[in-house]
């Protein structure tokens, strides 16, 4: 198996992109930013960051990168998606604004702002499974929930009755903002999710 260093890109258009570096390196991945396809093509696996979802969407077909995202979440390559990135990694959005558009990766229809707008965010415990030690703190900001997934996709954590994290195959999602809370369970979670696709491409 390869000793190279896991490198795990975090998209650089829009959003918490320094909190997410941070995260991750405290998780023992080599982080990048990546904002070109010559830049995605370098990393294992990729971290879509909390931010606006309409505007990610704009600038990443702007920056040419939303091909090159949807061939490679397609190919298999390892994608986690806070808050927005959770919405980019819908098939569908049940309210969409116009022009909006997705990468897809995860079978489920999410709704955007469903927790509220900016001066309704909170900080709330959540169980995952999957994630051990106890409840991680979920931050949410204009946080989406999932309303539906298809049979592929595993709930990991539901809050208020809605859920609001989940998992297909190696694509990860999550409502709310670990990068934001100094707990990296999440983010080494995901880590191994990389580590293991790697390892499943070098056989």
């Amino acid at each position: 198996m390869s000793t190279r260093t896991l490198v795990i890109g975090v998209l650089a258009l829009q959003g918490d992109v320094r909190e997410h570096l941070g995260a991750l390196a405290a998780a023992d991945a080599e982080a990048r930013t990546v904002r070109r396809p010559d830049e995605l093509a370098e990393v294992d696996g990729l971290v879509i960051p909390g931010g606006e979802s309409t505007t990610m969407s704009k600038l990443a077909a702007l920056f040419g990168m939303l091909e090159p995202l949807r061939a490679r979440v397609r190919d298999g390559m390892p994608v986690y998606g806070t808050c927005a990135g959770m919405i980019m990694l819908a098939e569908k959005i049940l309210d969409p604004r116009s022009g909006q558009e997705t990468i897809g990766g995860i079978d489920m229809i999410v709704r955007r702002n469903a927790f509220g707008r900016q001066n309704e965010s909170f900080e709330a415990a959540v169980e995952v499974d999957g994630v051990d030690g106890g409840p991680v703190e979920g931050v949410f900001i204009r946080a989406p929930w999932v309303e539906s997934v298809g049979a592929e996709v595993k709930v990991l954590a539901s809050y208020g009755g809605h859920v609001v994290a989940v998992r297909q195959g190696n694509a990860l999602a999550t409502s709310f903002h670990p990068e934001l809370t100094g707990d990296h369970r999440l983010h080494r979670l995901f880590t191994e999710m990389v580590r293991d696709g790697r390892a499943s491409q070098s056989r």
